[in-house]
C-alpha cells in the first residue's frame, strides 16, 4: 500500500516532463513562455479510513469511510469498500472531502500581489499602474502562478474572471494556461482594463475563442467552459451594460457581472428580472448596497452570488459588509466565496471559509438580532457545492456525490495545528491550512502528495513569474521601481 509516507521517498523520482500542445487555428504567433504540466494521468484509487465530509445531503459526514475513483469518477462512498486493480491511498488522520471552489478571481494580476505599499497605494492604484503593461508571456505566467498556488490550497476549481483581455494573443496565452494547469474552470472573457465606460465590449475575438476552444462546449478534456464578465453600471454606460448583456444572451454564454462594493446601488436586479437577465447563468458578484427587493429578485430567477469577504471589507468603504452578508443569506441567496484578486485576498478557501464564518454573526439592535449564527457545516458549502452550482457544475463537482467527477482533497488532521480532531468540519474551517493538504485529485488525477506539488514544475513557474514582474515593475517606473540590488 502506497500511503504519504512512502510517496515522499518516491516525489525525488518524479519526472516533469514537456507535453506537445495543438495550437488552435487563428492562434497569434507570439512566443508564449511554456511551464508544462507534468505528464499526469488518472489512476484508479481506494482511499481508504478517512474522516469523510461529503457535502452531499444524503450522506452527511462519515466519521471513518472510504472513497473509490475510477476513471476520474467518484464510484462509490462508504465504509470498507474493495476495488480490483486500485492503488489504496491511506488517509487514516486525513479528512476527505471535495475540493474548494472560487467563483470570482482576476488571476491575470496573479504576479502583482505584492505591488501594494502603504500611503494609499493599494489595488485599484497597483492595478491602474500596470495593467496595460502585460505581454501574452506576462498573462501566461502569472496564471500558471495562481493555478500552482490554488492546487497547492486544495481549489480544484477557479472561475477566471479576466477582465483585462488586452488582445488575441493575450487571450491566447490564458488559455494556454489552462490547457498546462489541470485545473477545472470556467473562463470568463472581459473588456481590456479601464476601457471607456462609453466603448461596448469587442465580441469579435469572443467569437474566435468560442469557435478555435470550446466548439464542442468545453475544452482541455472538458475541464475548461466559456463565458463573459461584463461591467456594471459605473465601469460602463447604462447603454453599453445593455448592449453588452444583450450580446451575451443572444449567443447563450454565461454572464458574470461586477454589483458595487458600496453605494449608491446601480444594479438594479429587480428590472433586471423584468428583462429577463437574471438566471442560473447569471452570476453577480460583490453587491453589498443592494436592497432586500434586489436580493428577492435575485432568488427568484436562481441567480448565484459570489462574496469576495476580505474584498468585501477592504474596498467596500461606504457600506457594511457584514450587514450585507446577511440579508444575502436571510433572502436565501445562493452565496459562493471568492479571493476576487490575489493583492487583496490570499487565493486560500480555508482562510476565506474561517474569516466568513467568523464575521457572520447577528448583531443586537439590527435587522439580523435574531437570525442564526453562520454555522461549519453552511460556510463549507459555500466553498464547494454552492461554487459548483454558481459556475454551471453543480452535476460534476463540488460534493462527493457517485457519479460525480473526482475532484477530492485530502487534509492532514494530525499536525500540530490541526491535532486532535474531534468535530470534522469545526476542523476544516477553524484549524486547516494550506500546509495541512496533504493530497489534491483534479478530475482523478493526483496534482498534490505528501504535501507536494507534483504535477507543476514550480521553480520553472516561479523563476518565470519573477522575470514578468521585474520587467512590468522596470516599465512602471516611480514607486514599482526595483532597487538597484534587484535588477532595478
Amino acid at each position: 500500500m502506497l500511503n504519504r509516507r512512502s510517496f515522499a521517498k518516491l516525489l525525488g523520482a518524479t519526472s516533469l516532463a514537456g507535453c506537445a500542445c495543438t495550437l488552435p487555428s487563428g492562434f497569434v504567433a507570439e512566443a508564449v513562455a511554456q511551464t508544462p504540466a507534468a505528464p499526469v494521468g488518472r489512476g484508479a484509487y481506494l482511499i481508504k479510513n478517512g474522516a469523510v465530509i461529503t457535502v452531499d445531503p444524503k450522506l452527511g459526514v462519515l466519521p471513518r469511510a472510504d472513497v473509490l475513483v475510477r476513471n476520474g469518477v467518484i464510484e462509490a462512498v462508504g465504509e470498507n469498500l474493495n476495488g480490483a486493480g486500485v492503488e489504496t491511498i491511506d488517509a487514516e488522520d486525513m479528512i476527505v472531502m471535495p475540493g474548494f471552489i472560487d467563483t470570482h478571481y482576476h488571476m491575470w494580476s496573479a504576479l502583482g500581489r505584492n505591488y501594494l505599499a502603504d500611503g494609499g497605494f493599494e489595488y485599484f492604484p497597483a492595478k491602474n499602474a500596470t495593467s496595460a503593461l502585460y505581454t501574452p508571456d506576462d498573462f501566461y505566467n502569472s496564471i500558471m502562478l495562481a493555478m500552482a498556488e490554488l492546487a497547492n490550497n486544495g481549489v480544484t476549481t477557479v472561475h477566471n474572471w479576466a477582465h483585462n483581455v488586452r488582445s488575441p494573443a493575450h487571450a491566447d496565452a490564458e488559455l494556454r494556461a489552462h490547457k498546462d494547469s489541470l485545473l477545472r474552470a470556467r473562463y470568463a472573457y472581459g473588456h481590456i482594463d479601464m476601457l471607456a465606460r462609453d466603448k461596448p465590449l469587442d465580441f469579435t475575438d469572443i467569437e474566435r475563442v468560442r469557435k478555435d476552444y470550446f466548439s464542442s462546449g468545453t475544452a482541455f478534456d472538458g475541464l475548461v467552459h466559456f463565458g463573459v464578465n461584463l461591467r456594471g453600471i459605473g465601469q460602463a454606460t447604462e447603454a453599453v451594460f445593455h448592449e453588452d448583456v444583450g450580446q451575451a444572451l443572444a449567443r447563450k454564454l454565461p454572464i458574470a457581472v461586477h454589483a458595487g462594493q458600496a453605494p449608491p446601488n446601480n444594479f438594479n436586479a429587480v428590472d433586471y428580472e423584468k428583462r429577463g437577465y437574471l438566471g442560473p447563468n447569471f452570476l453577480v458578484c460583490h453587491y453589498l448596497p443592494g436592497s432586500d427587493e434586489d436580493y428577492a429578485a435575485m432568488v427568484r430567477a436562481g441567480s448565484p452570488l459570489s462574496f469576495a469577504t476580505h474584498s468585501e471589507h477592504r474596498l467596500g468603504l461606504a457600506g457594511d459588509a457584514r450587514e450585507a452578508f446577511m440579508r444575502m443569506r436571510k433572502a436565501g441567496l445562493s452565496i459562493s466565496l471568492s479571493c476576487d484578486a490575489s493583492s487583496i485576498t490570499p487565493p486560500n478557501m480555508l482562510e476565506i471559509m474561517r474569516f466568513t464564518w467568523n464575521m457572520a454573526i447577528p448583531w443586537r439592535g439590527t435587522k439580523s438580532d435574531k437570525d442564526p449564527f453562520l454555522g461549519f457545516k453552511e460556510v463549507i458549502e459555500m466553498g464547494t457545492i454552492n461554487g459548483a452550482k454558481a459556475l454551471g457544475l453543480g452535476d460534476v463537482t463540488g460534493s462527493l456525490t457517485p457519479g460525480k467527477r473526482a475532484d477530492i482533497i485530502l487534509i492532514n488532521a494530525n499536525d500540530v495545528n490541526t491535532a486532535p480532531l474531534a468535530n470534522i468540519e469545526a476542523t476544516v474551517v477553524m484549524s486547516a491550512t494550506p500546509a495541512n493538504v496533504d493530497t489534491v485529485l483534479i478530475d482523478g488525477k493526483i496534482v498534490k502528495r505528501g504535501g507536494k506539488l507534483v504535477a507543476y514544475d514550480v521553480p520553472r513557474i516561479v523563476r518565470s513569474a519573477k522575470e514578468s514582474s521585474l520587467r512590468i515593475r522596470k516599465s512602471a517606473g516611480g514607486r514599482l521601481t526595483p532597487p538597484a540590488c534587484c535588477g532595478g
